[in-house]
Formats: C-alpha cells, structure tokens, sequence
C-alpha cells in the first residue's frame, strides 16, 4: 500500500505541476495575443512567417484532435523539420513535441530544439521568439518534475524490495526455527521411548 500511495502520490506531483505550467504558459500567450506585450515598432518582420494563430491553432488541433489527427500532425510537423529544415520548421516540430497529450510527446527532444531556435532570434518573429520561451520553460519544468516522479517511484520500488527482503529472512527464521524444534522434539520422544523401554525391562525381571 505504502509503494502504491508514493507511485500515485509521484503521479499527481507531475500532473499538477505540468497543468500549473501550462496555464501559466497560456496567460501569457493569451496576453501577447490581447496587446497586453506587444512587439516594438521598429521589430523586423520576418518574410514568410506564420502568424501565431497559425501555430496555437495546429496546436490545438493537436491537443484536442482522435489519433488519426494527431498523427497526421505530427508527420506533417517533423516532414517539414527535415525536409526544409529552419528555424520555423524547427518551431513548429518543437512545439508538437511539447504539447502532452499525444503519443509522440517528447520534452527532451523539444527543449533541445527550442534552444536550437532561440539561438535563431534574428529569424523569428516576436510573435515566435514568445512562443518559444514560453513552451521552453513548459518543458524544462515537466521534465524536472517527471525526473522527481521517477525519483519517488524508484525511492518507493527500492523500499518494498528492501521490506520484502526482510520478510523473506524472517519467514526463513521462523522455517529454521520450526526445523530446529521438529529435531528437538524427535530428539526428545525417542530418549522418552528409551526410557519407557528400559523401565518396561526392570519392570519385568522384577
């Protein structure tokens, strides 16, 4: 019971961090979206860009969409990385990793593919240098809380296996001991039926 209370409670610690993440993430894209940080006026304009709609949109499609569709994302995404590789095609692969929720997650492979493109600024618009940061941190944080998730599990797997060790020693005590006892005892009934018999003779000379 105790090893399945940490396991659980390592699984919640996750889930409510990740979520906590997230939402944080999502005031801010939702602020930069209202004007609440808007870019300067003298900010370069990137020729061929996505808008971030473009991007929050898929990434919802993502989240939200069957199997299929997620699928279909994802190939679509990691295609274009590969195929014209560059630093809005790198974005846009990094930020379908990010996103939890579909089974190519993968928060490694995406901070390390945020950092690739933030070394990129001068080819990014404001608009994507903001998502960018924002899902880095996303992920950078998932990834120290799933490391303490698998800290607890292990810590939790390492005491059952010490405590079933144990009982083990204590199971083969008590089997040694009930051995010792059975000797003893047969020891014991057969110096009684020694005895018997000897008291049985003296008995009949008598």
């Amino acid at each position: 019971m105790d090893n399945l209370g940490l396991t659980e409670r390592a699984r919640r610690i996750a889930l409510i961090s990740a979520i906590v993440a997230t939402m944080a993430g999502c005031t801010q894209v939702n602020d930069w979206l209202k004007g609440s940080r808007t870019a300067r006026a003298d900010s370069p304009v990137i020729l061929g860009a996505p808008e971030a709609e473009v991007y929050l949109n898929e990434l919802q499609d993502l989240a939200a969409g069957d199997p299929a569709t997620q699928a279909e994302i994802f190939a679509d995404a990691e295609s274009g990385a590969m195929l014209t590789p560059g630093p809005n095609t790198q974005l846009r692969f990094a930020l379908v990793l990010a996103t939890p929720g579909h089974p190519e997650t993968n928060p490694e492979q995406a901070e390390r593919l945020l950092r690739d493109v933030l070394a990129q600024t001068e080819l990014l618009t404001p608009a994507e240098i903001s998502l960018a940061t924002i899902h880095l941190n996303n992920v950078e944080h998932f990834i120290v809380v799933n490391a303490e998730a698998r800290r607890l599990r292990n810590s939790s797997s390492l005491a059952a296996q010490t405590e079933e060790l144990a009982i083990n020693q204590r199971l083969s005590n008590v089997e040694a001991e009930n051995r010792r006892l059975r000797r003893d005892l047969e020891e014991a009934e057969s110096k009684l039926e020694a005895i018997t018999s000897i008291e049985r003779s003296i008995r009949e000379q008598e």
